[in-house]
């Protein structure tokens, strides 16, 4: 096994898991849950446990789940089926499916929607909606980038260059 891809975790998400995804239609433990630290480490316990509570091995959730997505018609029950079935937050949710839609989804986060000017609004009741209407089309729009990728790390890198900027000018 070649260990260092889990050095390189954002190259092998989006060469090795992505791919495995698009072959297989689901994904293992292992490949779920390498999205999930990439996204917050801090948050996998929690994941887990979300996982877990719906009394099946943890193989079988991921599987089960992973497997329901691939099986989706569109996009929006794609994130219907991460946030409201299975109970996992709009940047968690919006993470994994970047993962295996990378030309579809963009992470949303806390330093992009503060990019675009935008209010956070997971956990909001029309959340799916709005990141479709209100979320998505701004980050399409940024200029620079092409890929949905490279406009998510555009937006994420000059949200923590403008915050280390802001962290050495404080006395």
């Amino acid at each position: 096994m070649d260990y260092v891809k889990y050095y390189h975790l954002e190259d092998y998400l989006f060469t090795d898991v992505t791919a495995a995804f698009r072959t297989r239609g689901f994904l293992t433990p292992e490949e779920f849950f390498s999205i999930v630290i990439w996204k917050a480490n801090r948050a996998k316990t929690a994941v887990k446990r979300r996982l877990l509570t719906h009394e099946m091995p943890l193989r079988a959730a991921v599987k089960s789940l992973t497997r329901s997505i691939a099986k989706s018609d569109n996009d929006h029950d794609r994130l219907s089926i991460l946030t409201e079935a299975w109970g996992f937050r709009l940047p968690m949710a919006s993470a994994i499916l970047t993962v295996l839609y990378p030309d579809r989804f963009t992470v949303y986060d806390f330093r992009a929607c503060g990019e675009l000017g935008l209010d956070d609004f997971s956990g909001h009741r029309d959340q799916i909606d709005k990141y479709f209407s209100d979320f998505l089309p701004k980050v399409i729009a940024v200029r620079g980038p092409t890929s949905l990728r490279d406009k998510d790390r555009h937006l994420w890198g000059k949200s923590a260059y403008q915050s280390l900027r802001r962290f050495i000018a404080a006395v």
